[in-house]
């Protein structure tokens, strides 16, 4: 059974979601965890989905004066490919929105930014490295649509 538990990063224990980051963007991805842990934790709010007791999928909101930007948005690799992620993003969107952020923005890997677009959201900017890895700015409106899609065209519903 999937359950998901809110973090505050300056007075909760983030040991779950560091496990699960490091293993995914430190051990598989070969990023340095000085650039994976950027210090900005701390002024975060984290999402983790558990599957029992183990920690199974993690993404932070960082709150700025006019974004609201979702990142470090990871699964561990013996539960990816069953909707675990987009579960996590629809989650994290729909927090973004209940706080105030009608705009959200992500840093997408390349590799994922067919993902991200699927629950709505879409490139802007120039393509950048971040950690040696190639990525986009992406950038949605709204909140999450009846299908758990990002509203408009939610690639999955066969509806829009």
């Amino acid at each position: 059974m999937l359950t998901m538990k809110w973090f505050m990063g300056t007075k909760d224990d983030l040991t779950d979601a560091y496990t699960i980051r490091r293993d995914v963007f430190c051990g598989e991805q070969s990023c340095p965890e000085d650039e994976e842990f950027d210090g900005s934790d701390g002024s975060c709010v984290h999402l983790v989905m558990y599957e029992d007791d183990l920690p199974v999928a993690t993404g932070r909101i960082m709150i700025g004066d006019d974004f609201f930007k979702i990142g470090r948005v990871a699964t561990i690799m013996t539960h990816r490919g069953r909707g675990i992620a987009t579960s996590l993003m629809q989650t994290l969107i729909g927090a973004c929105v209940s706080m105030g952020g009608h705009r959200q923005i992500i840093n997408a890997q390349i590799v994922a930014k067919g993902f991200y677009e699927k629950l709505g959201f879409t490139p802007y900017g120039e393509e950048f490295e971040e950690a040696g890895i190639p990525h986009i700015a992406m950038e949605r409106f709204g909140g999450v649509s009846k299908c758990g899609s990002g509203g408009g065209h939610c690639g999955g519903c066969g509806k829009h």
